[in-house]
């Protein structure tokens, strides 16, 4: 369950596995997508990692990584949008497009 399900409180949950493609099949094989942590020595595998698995924010061999400038929000059924910081603020606005021809007529 706790691979499956958005769990909140203060657990840790330790999983094996034999390959990357079987983390990252294991990591996006939810309907959640808010938060993943990746712990390794191996600077191109947590970049490799970072690039696929589906979640909003990721922490690399760190559990603290959240804070008013940082966008908070997940993907899936985590939540669409951010709040914190200039991406958060963008939630709120109206964007309008204005495109001006030649005005020397």
């Amino acid at each position: 369950l706790i691979a499956r399900e958005e769990t909140f409180g203060p657990v840790a949950a330790v999983l094996p596995f034999d390959s990357e493609e079987e983390v990252i099949a294991r990591a996006n094989a939810n309907e959640m997508g808010l938060a993943g942590y990746i712990y390794t020595d191996d600077l191109r595998r947590a970049m490799r990692l970072s690039e696929r698995i589906e979640c909003g924010m990721l922490g690399i061999n760190t559990a603290s990584f959240t804070g008013p400038p940082i966008p908070f929000g997940g993907w899936k059924q985590s939540g669409l949008g951010r709040e914190g910081s200039r991406h958060g603020l963008a939630e709120y606005m109206e964007l309008k497009y204005v495109c001006f021809g030649d005005l020397a007529a």
